[in-house]
Order: structure tokens, then sequence, then C-alpha cells
């Protein structure tokens, strides 16, 4: 185990001190987060990610030592374990050189190989790879056998040269140097399957298209993948075939003679049939699996961002779920986000539907004090926007809510437990308005997968994707923190050390005995013992405790501590809190122990400047262009308000209010250089941008937030013009393809 340690703390560049406290940790049932916000003295100040990697990795080795033992027991039963090979299983750095060690000794299914074994033809075979001058018709003709099968030379020789070339192929040296050519050198070579094109017209841009393993994008290896699963696409993956013969000669041939002649037609064999497919399945899978760690990296980042997306907070909501022919389902939300009214209003069906929309609209403003009202961006969003705002409701925030996956929420059991009495229209609407109060409260409801922030999420390894969402959650979660007497059970089940089982024993507990007083009530609560509490207790708040403590981030264990530091000042912990001037007089070195340090010190002195404070950005109001409802309403050069939905590794995906989301290119969020979209944007962020191009027909906006590319884009389209007019009349979508192809020509 220590030398479990020594490596991850040299690949993570920390002390083998911190990866064994750390270890030591999770193996005794702390949760990341808890370790890092609660045990910094004992990890050296680990963050959460650092945490993460420490418990993915320890995992990974673990994994590949009882793989280790499983081998080494099979070969021992098999009787083949030398002390050679025991060195060598023993030394094996990955799975991928464990089971190459294996390979050659691993019970197979029957081969050519095996057949040609039973037929007697391995001492040929030895012979032959000898290399030395033997008269091969002399020698072949001796294992000719009607018994066994060998009617002619050709035959015994052919079936050695298949022992052969499964000898060689199941090399350990040589794998490495072919695997590791494949990644160097490799090619992605995907083409469209004959007559397939209209029906993969979305493929276009792989119909014939190659680029090399080592620098093709998560995104389009993911892509050529999909096109091949749905049978639009032939994918191949592999270097060119005379470099990989080229690398097996040279480490097996060893004369100019027939027994080497045979020895090359084994190679070239062996290579097609047995290597060339099993090094590309390997391929596959390692470029399979980089670019699922990726697009779960993208993923998780828009998810997180999404997560903690800056919360109204708690008001009087009215939210809209819109809609044309059917009408708009209309819920008004107290504080708390409990539903207390549903309706259905016509704004876009007829003026008499108009009049009496406002009147509804009106009268339950009157009624329920509505302080925002939250529409989602849905089909007629932008139409049922403009129809509220011209009703000119004084101190009413008017705000389009991005209502993705809310579909998904009113149909699923936890909506159908909440609102057993509501159609899915009603829960629709109820989630539109609490996403706006706190969107972390309300999208913990839904599949994250559901919720479109990702990339390709559903071709990725969902069990990992889970594992890395779970991760997000909990993390977003208890950074924010949870109130304990209102929070739902699906947000508590996120919270450190509880689960959903706990959280429903804490929800029936408050419904059977009233608001919790205090944060040590939890342990009254069915199976929460003191395990569970001591990685819980710090991330839940009570609002308005008796102990002032209880709503902040302090963990309980350090009440004490507090305690002493108000007593020391003769002041109350109250007015510890409420005075900055008392705290500065706090020397925080006098209060360090064995267990407690500077880092846990300085994180209380923050908490009590801000007990309970949320880690998220202050909410801002924001509307949309008027007048820009549809694609058709776009005219390139335009500049416009948007917000972030979506952000990929190629670009980020932009909602202008057209039901639509445009695309800014990776090469046109800034004027710098940057790799990550993430460097400069995140989810749900306010950003100007420019229309650039438009495709109806393929349901394209190109965007770009470049400083200067407004001007440029405007001087361009007014040269454009008259040429145009000159020839032919042009639509805005033709301008947008000629500046598209005069961009690339001149880049």
């Amino acid at each position: 185990m220590t030398a479990h340690y020594k490596k991850i703390a040299a690949e993570l560049s920390i002390t083998e001190k911190q990866v064994n406290a750390t270890v030591n940790l999770l193996d005794e049932g702390a949760t990341v987060p808890f370790i890092s916000r609660y045990r910094k003295e004992v990890t050296g100040t680990l963050d959460e990610v650092e945490v993460a990697a420490i418990r993915d990795r320890i995992q990974q080795l673990r994994d590949l030592d009882k793989r280790r033992e499983a081998i080494l027991k099979s070969l021992t039963d098999m009787e083949k374990l030398t002390d050679e090979l025991a060195r060598a299983v023993n030394g094996a750095e990955s799975m991928t050189m464990l089971e190459d060690i294996y390979l050659p000794y691993r019970p197979k299914r029957k081969t050519r190989a095996t057949a040609a074994r039973e037929k007697g033809l391995q001492p040929l075979a030895d012979l032959i790879l000898q290399q030395g001058k033997a008269d091969l018709q002399t020698e072949g003709a001796k294992y000719i056998s009607e018994e066994k099968g060998v009617k002619t030379i050709e035959e015994a020789l052919a079936g050695a040269r298949d022992i052969i070339a499964e000898q060689l192929t199941e090399n350990a040296d040589l794998r490495s140097k072919i695997r590791q050519l494949f990644v160097d050198k490799g090619n992605f070579h995907s083409r469209v399957i004959e007559g397939k094109e209209q029906e993969g017209i979305k493929y276009k841009d792989y119909f014939d298209w190659k680029e090399p393993v080592k620098t093709a994008p998560s995104h389009r290896i993911l892509a050529m993948r999909r096109g091949e699963k749905e049978a639009i696409l032939w994918l191949d993956v592999a270097p060119q075939e005379d470099e990989s013969i080229h690398v097996m000669e040279t480490m097996f041939l060893k004369a100019n003679n027939p027994s080497a002649a045979e020895v090359k037609l084994a190679i070239a064999d062996g290579y097609k049939r047995l290597l060339k497919p099993s090094m590309e399945t390997e391929i596959r899978l390692l470029t399979k699996k980089k670019a699922d760690e990726e697009a779960i990296r993208v993923f998780t980042e828009n998810m997180r961002q999404l997560l903690l997306g800056a919360p109204l907070g708690q008001k009087r909501v009215m939210a809209v779920d819109p809609g044309f022919r059917t009408g708009c389902k209309v819920v008004c939300l107290d504080e708390q986000g409990q539903l207390l009214d549903n309706t259905n209003i016509y704004p876009h069906t007829g003026a008499g539907n108009v009049k009496e929309a406002e009147k509804t609209v009106a009268h339950l403003y009157e009624k329920y004090n509505i302080q925002a009202i939250a529409i989602g961006n849905g089909t007629a969003g932008r139409e049922t926007e403009t129809f509220l705002r011209s009703l000119n409701l004084p101190g009413v925030a008017i705000v389009m809510v991005n209502e993705s996956g809310a579909s998904i929420y009113s149909a699923s059991d936890v909506a159908r437990e909440e609102f057993p009495d509501k159609d899915i229209t009603v829960r629709g609407a109820v989630s539109i308005g609490r996403r706006l109060m706190d969107p972390l409260a309300e999208l913990v409801k839904i599949d994250p997968k559901s919720i479109g922030v990702g990339q390709y999420q559903h071709d990725v390894d969902q069990n990992k994707l889970q594992a890395a969402l779970d991760d997000t959650v909990i993390s977003a979660v208890n950074a924010v923190g949870v109130e304990l007497n209102t929070a739902s059970k699906q947000i508590l089940a996120y919270v450190s050390g509880l689960g959903p089982q706990l959280a429903q024993n804490i929800v029936e507990y408050r419904n059977a005995n009233g608001a919790f007083k205090k944060r040590s009530d939890l342990k009254h609560v069915a199976r929460l013992g003191d395990k569970a509490f001591e990685q819980a207790a710090g991330f839940l708040r009570i609002r308005n405790a008796k102990n002032p403590l209880d709503s902040s981030a302090v963990h309980p264990e350090r009440y004490a501590l507090v305690e002493k530091m108000a007593k020391d000042l003769t002041c109350t912990v109250q007015n510890l809190m409420q005075n900055d001037q008392l705290r500065k007089k706090i020397n925080l070195h006098q209060y360090v122990t064995a267990e407690v340090g500077l880092p846990t010190l300085n994180d209380i002195i923050n908490e009590l400047a801000k007990p309970g404070r949320d880690p998220r950005e202050q909410f801002e109001a924001f509307s949309f262009t008027e007048d820009i409802n549809q694609v058709s309403d776009l005219r390139i050069g335009m500049q416009l308000p948007g917000i972030v939905t979506n952000i990929t590794n190629f670009g980020a995906f932009v909602d202008i209010g057209v039901h639509q989301d445009g695309l800014v290119h990776l090469s046109q969020i800034t004027n710098r250089y940057i790799k990550d979209p993430n460097e400069v944007l995140k989810v749900y962020q306010k950003v100007k941008v420019t229309v650039t191009e438009i495709d109806i027909n393929r349901k394209r906006i190109s965007l770009s937030m470049k400083e200067n590319e407004a001007k440029n884009l405007i001087n361009n389209h007014e040269r454009i013009k008259p040429q145009a007019k000159a020839n032919k009349p042009q639509t805005d979508m033709d301008l947008g393809s000629k500046l598209a192809e005069l961009k690339n020509k001149f880049r």
C-alpha cells in the first residue's frame, strides 16, 4: 500500500503523508466535501479535486492488485508460473501491461493455432521460427497424417504459420510497440455507407474524413462512432499497414531463407487477421475512454455552473409554461415554492381571449402579491413575454427561464408524489417557477442528462457519467448548504453523509415533529448515527435557530471553540458574528491545537463574518431584444444580448431569444487564443453577440463575441450588398455563407 501512496503522491505532486491521511479518511467513510472542508489539518488543505483524485486513483490501483492476484492464481493453477513470469506480473503498472503478459496463457476458444497444435504441428512451427537452413519440404512431409487431418505439405506449413502468427502477435513487447504506433501514427478514417447519403445528412462532414488518432478531438470521435452505430458511416482506425508489418519484421525476421519467408507470411497474416483487429479494438476503447472523459468533464462543468446559477430567492412567483393553441399554464407560488393557484390563459388565440388573459394575470398579481414572473423559453415563450411586459405590472421582474427537462420532471415519480392531483402541465409550470427561485433545489430533482447542457452525454460510459454527475451535484449542494427545515428529500439526499434513505427519514421526522430547533435534533432521526451526523451537520442550516451557529457552516464539533473565543472577549457568540471589530481582536494562534490549525480557524472567522453565506452570484434580471422572436427576424451583423446555454470543446451555444440557440465557435469567443471556452464563459452567463451567419435549412446560427467582429461584418455586408443586387436577389442566409467563405479563405 505504501508503494501506492508514493505513486499517487508523485502523480499529484503532493506528499505521501497527505495521500495516506486522505485514504484513511475515505476508508473510514468520510465524504469528499467533508474531508476538504472540515479536515484540512489532516490532509494538508487538499481541495475537493485533489481528494476525489486520490479516491479514484487508489481504487484503480486496488482493482489492479485484485486482477494481479487473480492472474497469479490462474498461472499457478495451470502450473505455468515461473519466477520470471511472476516478476513480470508483479511489475506490471497498468491493466493493459498485465493483460498483455497474461494473454499467451489465458484460456481461449478454439483458434486456427490451437487446431494446428492438435494436429501436432507445434514442433514444425518451432523449427521454422528458428529460421535455419532446414529443408521445409522434407520437414513438412513428416507431419502428413490422414488420422490428424494433414493431407499435404502445404497444409502442414499453413498450420505451422497459424501457430507462428498467434505466438508472435501475443508477444507483450510487440503489442506494446504496435499499440504505440496506432496511437502515434494511426488515423480515423470514416466514409459514408453507399446509399445512406440522404439518411445521414447530419454526418455529411464525415462522409470522407481522415484525421490522426493523436489529435482527434472528443466531439468528432463520438460523432464518428455514433454515425457508425447508426449504420451511416464505415469507420476504420489504424496506421499504414506497411509500417506495422515493418515493426514486426524488424523484431522477428532473422534470416533470408525459406524458413524466414514462412515467418514473413505468418507476420503478414498475423497482423491482418489477429493483431490489427485486436489493436483497433484497443485503440477504439482507449480513444473512446479519453473522449468520454473529456465529454464528461465538459458536461459536469456545465452542470456545476447550471446548478450554481444565481437564485432569485424567496419571492412570490408567477410561473408560465407558454403555448399557442393550447394556451399558457399559469401557477402562483409562495416564498417557499409551494403551489397557491393554477389556471390557463389564452393570450395568443384572439382579441377576446387576450382581454380575458389580461384580467386573469392582473387578478392573480393582486391576489398573491406577485414579485416576479418566470416564463419558460419554449414554444411561444417570447410572444408570452411580450404579452406580459405589455401589462406593465409594477415592481415585477419578468424573466425567461430555461425549461429544458421540466417535462421530464413533470412526468416523474417525484412530481407525482408532490402533486398527485395535478396534471403534468401544472407540474411543469411549478418547476419553471422554482428554477427561478433556486435553480439548485429544483434541478436536483431532474435527471441531469435531460437538462440539455451536455455534449454527446448519451454516447459516453453511463456509469462513469453518473459517478461524475453525482460528484458534481454533491459538490454543488454542499458548497451552497441546505436549509434543513424546508429542503426536499431530493436535495437532502446529496448532503454529505446522508443519501436517499436518511433524507426520507429526516423529512418524515420533520413532518411528525415539526421544524428542527437545533442541529443536534438530527440525532433523533431514525438510523442517523454519529458518523452520519458528523458528515452532514456542517452542511445543514437552521434559519433563525436559537444557537446562531446552527445557521452557519461552522461545524458543531467547533461550537465550543467559538464559544471560548466569545468568552475570552467577554461577549456572546451573536456579538462576535455581528461585530467586525470584535472579530479583529481574536488572536487565532492562541486557539491552535493538535486538531485545529490556522486553516480551520480562518474558515471559522470567515464564516462568523458572513454566516451561512451563499457562494452563488446575485440574481440579475435579463431580457432579450424586443421584436427579435424568431430566426427570420435575424440579420447579419446584428448585435444582440444572449445567455450561454451550453459549452462544448468547440464553442458555446447562446440563446438569443429565437427558439434556436446560436453557436459561438471557439475561434469567435475572444480576440486572444484560448483552448477551452470555459476559460472565458460559463453556463447562464449573459453575453453580447453578433450574428455572422444564418443557415435556415440546417437550423444553424453562427455568432461572434469578438470585440471588432460587429464592425467588420457590417462593413463587409455593405460591400457585398451592391454586388448581390446587381447579379440576383440574395437572402441573408446566402450572404452569411459568402461571409463565412471569405473568412475561411483569408484565415
